[in-house]
């Protein structure tokens, strides 16, 4: 047991971390509809971060840098289309960047499997920062960021941009710290599984959080024991849930029609 606290427990930390934001994130991603805009930031600042390494600057500003642009974009272009097209566009530039890396290949894997075992305190502790300020902004104008999203009222095409560029802020750095596909999978999983079980935000939103935190903790356990990569291993968890979450969901309807 303490050989387990000891090599996971800041891996723990930072799946309850990217379960606190993205569950939030992704019950606004869902009523936007438009699923993959996670990946597609996730990607751009990826993108950014090879380009970084090539030019020799900082790579989580120039990650940033792009992950703003993309958000700029995708305020613009609200369609699945030009997501999906940004995100094959955005992969397929990082590959052919990471082609001129000396270990091109493993940059790439890391990227988008992450390597969330070895994470530091000090990257979690400026994630952690950094994920409070951008909850306190949606917090205190939350009225503005629920009626962009939900459509209830006319507000201004800014709140658009400022949720995308809310985003890519938090985007950039769970990057750094998971990977794309884990990230990817903490924005949608958790909030799609609520969806299918409860109605209302709040609703949704707690039982997004309880899940993104037991699946986290479920996922963490099964890596070390059974010693697989944590990343997938996580990602898998969460799928095996959702397939749950589906089942009961269908149980419960045909017993409302039977």
């Amino acid at each position: 047991m303490f050989d387990f606290i000891q090599t996971m427990f800041w891996p723990l930390v930072a799946c309850l971390l990217l379960a606190g934001i993205h569950v939030y994130l992704g019950i606004h991603v869902l009523a936007r509809q438009v699923i993959f805009v996670d990946l597609a930031l996730a990607q751009i600042a990826a993108f950014g971060s090879v380009v970084g390494i090539l030019l020799g600057v900082e790579q989580k500003l120039l990650a940033l840098g792009f992950a703003l642009l993309g958000a700029a974009f995708f305020t613009l272009m609200q369609t699945e289309a030009f997501i999906g097209i940004s995100y094959a566009v955005a992969l397929s530039a990082t590959i052919l960047a990471s082609s001129h890396l000396p270990h091109g290949a493993d940059e790439l894997r890391e990227l988008l499997s992450g390597n969330i075992l070895w994470v530091e305190p000090e990257v979690l502790a400026y994630s952690a920062g950094l994920y409070a300020i951008i909850g306190l902004l949606h917090w205190v104008f939350r009225k503005q960021f629920l009626a962009a999203s939900f459509r209830t009222q006319s507000v201004s095409r800014w709140w658009d941009f400022a949720f995308y560029a809310s985003f890519a802020f938090v985007v950039t750095s769970s990057v750094s710290i998971a990977g794309v596909l884990l990230v990817f999978c903490y924005l949608v999983i958790p909030a799609v599984a609520a969806m299918t079980l409860v109605q209302g935000v709040k609703n949704r939103l707690i039982l997004g959080w309880l899940i993104g935190g037991l699946v986290s903790c479920i996922g963490v356990i099964v890596s070390y024991y059974l010693d697989l990569p944590s990343g997938p291993a996580i990602v898998i968890c969460f799928a095996a849930f959702l397939v749950l979450a589906l089942g009961v969901s269908a149980c419960r309807s045909k017993q409302m029609f039977s």
